[in-house]
């Protein structure tokens, strides 16, 4: 997937999911946080916040999920979803077990970027 948004630090992508799910990689390789730089660590937590922030104004969710678990990508990377209770898996985690058949009618992923990229270029 190519990136929404990279720097010399982090690189931002988009996971084609039914909900919006974003994901932040260092990109220095770094297995665990605290293998990063400091500028790095700074740039993730910023933009977890960020995000975080973003997706709850931008789409109303029930509630934000963030994970970094990197077992099959040993590479620094954080995960950041917004939940409804009307999706798919929902309040399974996205890795989880469906709960049922879900079409959800969200704001488009294009305009949630359009707000966003210019507050990450602001904030970095």
């Amino acid at each position: 997937m190519p990136a929404i948004y990279q720097n010399q630090h982090i690189r931002i992508e988009i996971e084609e999911s039914e909900i919006p799910w974003l994901k932040i990689f260092a990109q220095a390789v770094a297995k665990e946080m605290t293998d990063c730089d400091a500028e790095t660590r700074r740039h993730i937590w910023l933009l977890l916040e960020l995000i975080e922030r973003e997706m709850l104004a931008y789409y109303q969710p029930e509630k934000i999920n963030i994970a970094s678990f990197a077992n099959y990508v040993p590479q620094v990377h954080w995960h950041i979803m917004a939940r409804f209770r009307e999706d798919s898996f929902f309040p399974e985690p996205m890795w989880g077990e469906k709960q049922r058949e879900a079409s959800l009618d969200l704001p488009s992923m294009s305009g949630f970027l359009d707000k966003l990229i210019p507050k990450i270029k602001q904030a970095l």
